[in-house]
């Protein structure tokens, strides 16, 4: 569907939204909304989560709102387990954008594209902020929509010359890197998890409840981004990862409820939930400290907040009228 406007809210397809949000540009969004999250900005209620009549799938519902930009509104999904053994995805939603002045709904836009690259973003903020300027290595866990947008995002701010991708379908690993030789334009190929895991900068973009990172094979002044769980019962990596590490993370409180990989780290007693050194935000306004050498390894774990899809979604929207007028 191409972008129109009309006396309803703009609507916006998940083309729409690749179109008008290009990495460099989210990246900038999320350096917005993590510096007004940190700066108590942004109003982020809880996630809501509420399970189907018959149990076959889950309505979730993250609502937030913030002065500036001037916007409110939430982002609503659907999650459907069963959904690609058919063939389709299992999360689908809707960003819905309303006015702040009137309540006028101004933007209603897919979910799933705003998710998948401000995910991403974030990460890239995360990994400008904090990796090592000379990293020139890319390690990717997966090998999903996340595993390549994240390539684009670390591509974003960093000079890589290499990525690794490791997943747990050789198969699937080889699909995706001749999928994406030619458009990201470096080298990349497969390789094994410890290779993908002793990278400058790794990402971890599984499905995976368990750990496939491991602290034995992060290479001395890397940097990492976890981003895929967001329950307090699933990690992607170990707790030497997250012991051998400065931690950040994009909210503390959403941190204390559903960051498993740090979490679990506690509950093994490697770490206090007061060694965390902080938020991105926090590192942005230099309220905390960043890389302190070249030698650190740095982590960022990503649960996803209501801020970062407010901010996406309403550069999008700017983004859209701008091309209509």
């Amino acid at each position: 569907m191409t972008a129109t406007l009309r006396e309803g809210p703009i609507l916006l397809s998940a083309s729409d939204v690749r179109r008008l949000l290009p990495m460099p540009a989210c990246i900038d969004a999320m350096d917005r909304a993590m510096r007004a999250t940190t700066e108590g900005r942004v109003a982020i209620a809880p996630r809501r989560f509420e399970p189907l009549v018959d149990g076959s799938g889950t309505l979730g519902l993250m609502p937030g709102s913030t002065t500036n930009p001037a916007v409110y509104g939430a982002k609503v999904v659907s999650i459907h387990p069963a959904n690609p053994a058919k063939g389709l995805p299992m999360i689908q939603g809707l960003v819905i954008l309303f006015d702040h002045g009137t309540g006028r709904p101004v933007a209603v836009m897919d979910g799933a594209e705003i998710t998948g690259i401000r995910t991403a973003a974030a990460s890239g903020l995360a990994t400008r902020e904090l990796a090592n300027p000379e990293a020139r290595t890319l390690g990717i866990l997966g090998y999903g929509v996340q595993a390549a947008n994240h390539i684009d995002a670390v591509l974003a701010v960093r000079k890589i010359a290499t990525v690794l991708v490791w997943g747990r379908s050789q198969e699937k690993a080889k699909a995706f890197v001749e999928a994406h030789a030619a458009r990201i334009g470096i080298a990349i190929q497969t390789a094994s998890q410890e290779q993908a895991c002793g990278c400058d900068v790794v990402c971890a973009t599984t499905s995976a409840t368990q750990p496939v990172l491991f602290g034995k094979w992060l290479k001395p002044g890397s940097h990492i981004n976890l981003v895929g769980t967001h329950t307090r019962d699933a990690r992607e990596a170990d707790g030497q990862a997250i012991a051998h590490s400065a931690v950040y993370v994009d909210l503390m409180e959403s941190a204390r409820n559903e960051a498993g990989d740090i979490l679990m780290a506690v509950d093994d007693g490697l770490i206090e939930l007061t060694d965390v050194v902080g938020e991105i935000g926090q590192v942005l306004n230099g309220a905390v400290r960043g890389r302190l050498g070249p030698e650190d390894i740095t982590l960022y774990k990503s649960v996803g907040i209501v801020s970062q899809d407010l901010f996406a979604a309403d550069s999008v929207y700017r983004a859209a009228l701008a091309e209509a007028s």
